[in-house]
């Protein structure tokens, strides 16, 4: 599931010692319920205005919008479904994986005769050999672990940090830039190093021998390591931050699987000194592992790019772009491990092994599959790239007439309404936004099928929320929102009015949120969130329209 950013700011009345005049206070009306809040963001719903303003300014007669009680549905039909809980196990996984990719870039290579002649010394004492080799192995974790508790402070302090990380333009740029700078690290171009001063005095730390020796022996290889790590670990942050909405316990499943991985090799490497012997040396190989790595780079940068094209609403990068820059990017990784292209550091005359070629090959059947998305279709494709790619609607076959598998949603609520009463229909409210990748993935590979669609074209009325929609408010709409215990809502942005709107009335804040009510505004059945089967998406459908059918 996606989150949408929530930014707080919190009012506390400061009288300073001595003061003699009273300090001003922009006046704030508290939210006391989910009835009042509902009251707080309709104004207007005749006219569609969706004013969010302050309850004792409004006119009695203009909140006359059904109440939404999102804790007593009319009915479920058996289609409660239980909180999805987080996938921490997954992150433990890529983090592993992501840490034995790691271990096969040069930077980290050099550490392990570094390793191998720190713990030879202790050799003779197989005891304490054994017992050294586990806590280096645990510092290694400990270390990677520790990395990920900022991120907990921070998410505290500032509140939902990570969700205006995933949402923001200007970030998502700077990550685009960052991803494009490693790629030409691991090309060869240039090399990224912490200041040596740190890796020094990490170093001269480390013969003090003993547990703090230890210790800084493997706070060592983490610093040293860092310009092969740095661009890995960013990957697993880049990930985490769009995919989850507990970010910070997602990191440290990340960064724990990660360290784990090392933990496991350095420890075996501290274990058995003897080992070295037996691995292969640097060589072309490490070079090859690490050019492949910038290129995987270059396509991870384009995602932050067309997420911040998305959220602005500028739509430049178009599927079809995006799809035919991933081509060009695919066709340079193939004709590099067939040697017809070399980077500064490739040998001149470089083996193409027999993994080589089989990597070019993946990498050309990955081109063809990429080709047929060029070419339009009335179904989509490029399903195990949903969510990545641009949507269907950004695209420079589609006509803006044709909206979004030929339907129209709205994206105001409340003329929802209007349509829904004169059509006679119920509302399906689709909380989504422009950085959600499961929304994508939503439309155009449920939504689509032909079970499904003829639902949502004829039977209810669709009103999809953005919630991370940054087109700012009129000046007379823009306000501010007492939440109670000094927690103060700005709603400056369209995406504000909608994510204030689902988290009070159905707390909520993730993406996609699906909500069938009545034109009446009652809540049909219970709501659904995140990717879902088909099976399950149709149940939770044809449920609350049969239920409205019967009842109505």
């Amino acid at each position: 599931m996606c989150l949408a950013p929530n930014t707080l700011e919190f009012n506390q009345k400061v009288t300073p010692k001595g003061a003699v005049a009273e300090i001003a206070e922009e006046k704030t009306e508290p939210v006391k319920d989910s009835v009042k809040a509902i009251e707080t963001v309709a104004t207007n719903p005749a006219k569609g205005d969706v004013t969010v303003t302050a309850v004792s300014q409004l006119d009695p007669k203009q909140l006359k919008i059904a109440t939404i009680d999102f804790q007593k549905p009319l009915t479920d039909c058996g289609t409660t479904t239980e909180k999805v809980s987080e996938n921490y196990w997954t992150y433990l996984f890529l983090g592993f994986a992501g840490g034995l990719i790691a271990l096969l870039t040069p930077c980290v290579f050099p550490m392990i005769p570094l390793t191998v002649s720190f713990f030879t010394k202790g050799s003779s004492n197989k005891a304490k050999g054994k017992r050294d080799a586990l806590i280096y192995g645990f510092f290694i974790l400990l270390i990677f672990v520790l990395l990920s508790v900022p991120f907990h402070l921070i998410d505290g302090i500032a509140g939902n940090v990570f969700n205006e990380i995933s949402t923001s333009v200007w970030l998502n740029i700077a990550f685009f830039i960052i991803f494009i700078f490693f790629a030409g690290s691991f090309f060869g171009y240039y090399d990224i190093t912490l200041p040596s001063s740190i890796a020094n005095k990490s170093s001269k730390a480390e013969e003090a021998g003993g547990l703090v020796g230890i210790f800084f022996m493997a706070l060592t290889l983490v610093i040293v390591s860092f310009s092969c790590t740095g661009p890995i670990l960013g990957g697993l942050l880049g990930s985490a931050v769009t995919g989850s909405s507990n970010v910070p316990m997602l990191l440290t499943f990340a960064l724990a699987g990660f360290g784990l991985a090392w933990a496991i090799v350095f420890g075996l490497l501290a274990l058995f000194p003897q080992a070295l012997k037996s691995l292969p040396k640097s060589g072309g190989w490490m070079n090859t592992v690490k050019v492949v790595l910038g290129f995987v780079e270059l396509a991870l940068a384009l995602k932050f790019l067309s997420k911040a094209d998305l959220v602005s609403k500028t739509f430049l990068l178009k599927r079809e772009l995006f799809i035919a820059i991933w081509i060009v990017v695919a066709l340079g990784l193939t004709l590099y491990l067939f040697g017809i292209i070399r980077f500064p550091h490739d040998d001149k005359k470089p083996k193409i092994s027999i993994t080589r070629k089989i990597l070019g090959a993946l990498g050309i059947g990955f081109v063809i599959y990429l080709i047929q998305g060029l070419i339009p279709a009335e179904r989509p494709k490029l399903q195990l790239l949903s969510g990545i790619l641009p949507p269907l609607n950004v695209s420079y076959f589609h006509d803006e007439k044709d909206g979004i598998l030929g339907m129209h949603p709205e994206h105001d609520f409340f003329k929802a309404i209007e349509l829904a009463k004169k059509e006679d229909k119920p509302i399906l409210i689709d909380f989504t936004g422009y950085g959600c990748e499961n929304c994508r993935k939503m439309e155009e590979f449920v939504w689509s099928e032909p079970d499904i669609l003829p639902i949502l074209q004829n039977d209810v009325v669709l009103a999809s929320l953005y919630v991370d929609d940054k087109e700012e408010l009129p000046e007379d709409q823009k306000t501010k929102i007492d939440l109670g215990d000094g927690q103060v809502k700005k709603v400056k942005t369209i995406g504000d009015r909608w994510s204030l709107f689902q988290q009070v009335n159905f707390n909520n804040n993730s993406q996609p949120h699906y909500v069938l009510i009545t034109p009446d505004g009652k809540v049909i059945n219970t709501p659904v969130s995140g990717y879902m089967p088909k099976e399950d998406f149709k149940k939770f459908l044809e449920c609350g329209v049969n239920y409205y059918k019967k009842n109505k």
